[in-house]
């Protein structure tokens, strides 16, 4: 088991493949991701690789995590990401991920958190269909309608779908496709939708219920930390 990656969502838009048709992508974005941490499990009881993508400013960082970073000797990141590993799968503190960590056609699962929609209705949030236009019916044609039986039970069950809080909420959408990666600027195109609005971050793995392909780079695909630097001053 190798590491994934986090990535900022930057939109939606398509490409058209050999055949013409066009091809709906999301496309999301490296922000110099870079290795803050690797955890051992003779040392913290786990194998784990911790991430860090963007740059924040030194004053949002808590003293911690300025130690942190400089332990690491990489700028302070505006997110950190850990992600289970085998023991041959930890990377160098350091190094910089690439793009090519994922090729085109392989199968992942993206991470995120959902639009929030406030406060919404039964139909909007759980797609009932609404009462009657008529007969009868007045005024609470969107209402859910009844939520429980009579005297036995006595109560409405836990997780009824009723009215409530809708989005927000971490979802991981399973086996969706890499269209393609662009390792110069940093770029994966996933065919459709993934969860998150515009400049939220996600995480992508390698799909849990498919095989993962062959030429895979394994542990990952990364730049040395010292010709990373040299590109950022460029």
């Amino acid at each position: 088991m190798r590491t994934g990656l986090v990535a900022q969502k930057v939109g939606m838009t398509r490409v058209f493949n050999d055949a013409g048709e066009h091809v709906p992508v999301t496309v999301l974005k490296l922000d110099n991701v870079q290795v803050v941490a690797v955890r051992t499990e003779e040392k913290d009881g786990y194998n784990a690789v911790q991430l860090g993508i963007g740059a924040a400013k030194v004053k949002n960082v808590s003293k911690p995590q300025r130690g942190h970073f400089a332990k690491a000797k990489v700028e302070p990141k505006r997110k950190l990401v850990e992600f289970r590993v085998d023991k041959n799968g930890l990377l160098e503190v350091g190094a910089e991920m690439s793009a090519n960590h994922f090729v085109a056609g392989q199968i992942v699962d993206v991470t995120g958190t959902t639009i929030g929609k406030g406060f919404a209705g039964a139909m909007k949030r759980w797609n009932f269909g609404g009462l009657e236009a008529s007969h009868g019916v007045s005024i609470s044609h969107r209402s859910h309608g009844s939520t429980g039986n009579r005297q036995d039970p006595g109560r409405t069950f836990k997780n009824k779908k009723m009215a409530g809080h809708l989005g927000s909420e971490r979802v991981t959408t399973q086996n969706v496709k890499v269209v393609s990666t662009d390792e110069a600027k940093g770029l994966i195109l996933i065919q459709g939708a993934v969860p998150g609005h515009n400049g939220a971050y996600v995480l992508v793995r390698d799909a849990s219920k498919r095989k993962a392909p062959k030429d895979l780079p394994f542990p990952g695909a990364v730049k040395a930390a010292a010709a990373a630097a040299e590109e950022n001053k460029g």
